[in-house]
């Protein structure tokens, strides 16, 4: 199976610590040569200390703020004047929870924005790319919540699900280009967003947080978190050539949590 990705390059988002990290740090086991964005420079600094460099690859990053898509877009073009991306990871921070009901609308038209409409900018700029070279890995890290709506998500659950279409949309657009556009789903995973919600759900619940998380823990069949690693296992796999044929899925990485099929 060929899951090598030498000569590669690939832009991650959010990869300042979490999922994205972790893919970052797989890709980068891989071969790829992986260009880091976040808005937290510090903490990009650090992390590309950490990819390793078994093609003697020189990472980089950019420092990008995903609620300034002006910016955003200035910055990508820059980077893709002389470099061809291969490789897209699109992955931003969930929006805070709440009812739908009680949610601003400012809270819908900002979360939009940072996702959605990043997101299109960043295909924008490097799908040319990719149709020249014959190769492009377009992988969104959404929710579970694009099969089975999340409790007290309610801004997070109508955004993931425009993404979601918007990528299926995308994929059979660019599948004749030789370019795979595919979603993962992470389900509870063991980063700072989780922390959040396990302390939100127990107040809510007048729960110790460790109870919150032992419940949590219960619905999933595997009866644990996910570690990040495990989500970018998938987004490599999904990265690589050995996935040529696979396009315009969601990928649940759950535990087998999501209960549709």
């Amino acid at each position: 199976m060929d899951i090598n990705l030498k000569n590669k390059n690939a832009l991650v988002c959010g990869s300042s610590a979490g999922i994205g990290k972790a893919a970052a740090i797989e890709l980068a086991t891989l071969g790829a040569t992986v260009t880091l964005v976040a808005r937290n420079e510090e903490k990009l600094q650090a992390v590309l200390k950490e990819l390793p460099t078994p093609e003697n690859q020189k990472h980089s990053y950019l420092v990008v703020d995903f609620s300034k898509p002006a910016k955003l877009k200035s910055t990508i073009i820059e980077a893709t004047f002389d470099k061809t991306f291969h490789i897209l990871i699109n992955n931003t921070g969930g929006p805070k929870g709440g009812s739908i009901f009680s949610a601003e609308v400012e809270e819908f038209s900002e979360a939009f924005s940072q996702h959605l409409i990043c997101n299109q900018i960043l295909v924008q700029n490097v799908v040319p790319g990719m149709k020249e070279a014959g190769y492009g890995r377009i992988i969104n890290i959404i929710s579970t919540s694009v099969k089975q709506p999340i409790d007290g998500l309610g801004v997070s659950n109508t955004i993931r699900g425009a993404v979601a279409n918007w990528s299926k949309t995308l994929a059979n657009e660019l599948g004749p280009f030789g370019i795979t556009v595919n979603n993962v789903l992470p389900g509870f995973t063991a980063t700072d967003r989780l922390d959040d919600i396990v302390s939100n759900a127990a107040k809510k619940f007048n729960k110790t947080e460790e109870d919150a998380a032992a419940f949590m823990k219960s619905i999933v069949p595997a009866h644990r978190f996910a570690q990040p690693e495990e989500i970018a296992n998938a987004v490599a796999f999904l990265a690589s050539p050995a996935a040529g044929y696979i396009n315009g899925i969601n990928l649940p990485v759950d535990g087998g949590r999501t209960k549709s099929l």
